[in-house]
């Protein structure tokens, strides 16, 4: 094999889920492996890794669940020589999930196993997975393994002002931003949003639409956020950014090159967050990328437990 070949893309998850007051994660039990691991695969021609990690956990696990944060990127190489690449998140499982999960043995997964961080540590093969376990169980110490996230999505490649006649706001998105929003929409909906909050823009209710038929969550378009409030100086973006926080439930909006530096400032200053470089390229987002900004649900003002910025599969 050779060593300039593209590095296997992979995703998956710490799930995790308390028991009777007690701490629980869970492994896998590979068959062909014949070793323990956390639940992971290869992303699929055309996927975004947020979108491969909720497809892979539920086909190994028979689980449906919704990401939470960010744990990290693993690097190593396979046995063929080719680099692999697995971007993790936790992901906390409901009872409701668990009931309707459907799994049975395989060629690829013969068991399911939900243990203690201790007994998961002693049973999983390898040191990396280990390490993961070991970042979840920090923030489940910390109070911050609960949490809802921000994601702040700018529209789509929208058709140039200078080359349409009509008001900025009825832009429409070209073909490419249509593939862009059409591209992303998995990725987001993987966070499974309880909330959908648009510009009044017609290219930002475009790029949004997806995400609202995948996850039946009807988008509230608002002047709030738009950017002919922000350049008349009549934007309330802080009013939007502090009742969602203080909801605590996982909230897409759908804004403005120019307005979602301010929405992302708010979210830092609301967590008490230092903006940082990661912070500030989270806010510099090109069309159709957007940033996912998770936060604690127990204790939101205790600062931004992760920070991830996703692009769309398509050029």
């Amino acid at each position: 094999m050779s060593s300039t070949a593209e590095p296997v893309l992979a995703a998956g998850a710490v799930l995790w889920r308390v028991v009777d007051d007690k701490l629980r994660v869970l492994v896998v039990h590979r068959t062909q492996h014949r070793d323990v691991s956390l639940p992971k695969g290869k992303v699929d021609p055309g996927e975004t890794l947020p979108e491969t990690a909720v497809r892979e956990i539920a086909e190994e696990t028979g689980l449906i669940v919704a990401l939470g944060a960010p744990l990290g990127l693993v690097e190593y190489t396979m046995p063929n020589g080719r680099e692999k690449h697995v971007w993790y998140w936790q992901a906390e499982v409901s009872a409701h999930a668990v009931e309707s999960s459907h799994f049975e043995s395989n060629d690829e997964i013969f068991d399911v196993e939900w243990l203690s961080l201790k007994k998961a540590r002693r049973a999983l093969s390898y040191p990396h997975d280990i390490e993961l376990v070991d970042r979840f169980a920090d923030r489940w110490k910390a109070g911050r393994a609960r949490t809802f996230a921000i994601i702040t999505v700018r529209h789509g490649k929208a058709v140039p002002p200078e080359v349409w006649d009509g008001p900025d706001s009825t832009r429409p998105l070209m073909q490419r931003g249509v593939d862009q929003a059409t591209s992303v929409a998995p990725g987001i909906a993987a966070w499974r949003p309880s909330k959908i909050i648009t510009s009044t823009a017609t290219r930002c209710i475009a790029t949004i639409e997806p995400v609202a038929r995948l996850t039946g969550v009807r988008t509230v378009e608002t002047h709030e956020i738009s950017q002919d409030a922000y350049e008349r100086g009549n934007a309330a973006v802080a009013g939007v950014v502090r009742d969602r926080i203080a909801k605590a439930r996982t909230t897409v909006l759908c804004s403005h090159g120019p307005v979602i530096p301010d929405i992302i400032a708010e979210v830092a200053r609301v967590t008490h967050s230092r903006i940082d470089s990661q912070l500030r390229r989270s806010a510099a987002l090109s069309t159709g990328e957007y940033t996912v900004l998770h936060l604690s649900v127990d204790n939101p003002t205790s600062g931004i437990v992760a920070v991830e910025t996703h692009s769309p599969s398509v050029e």
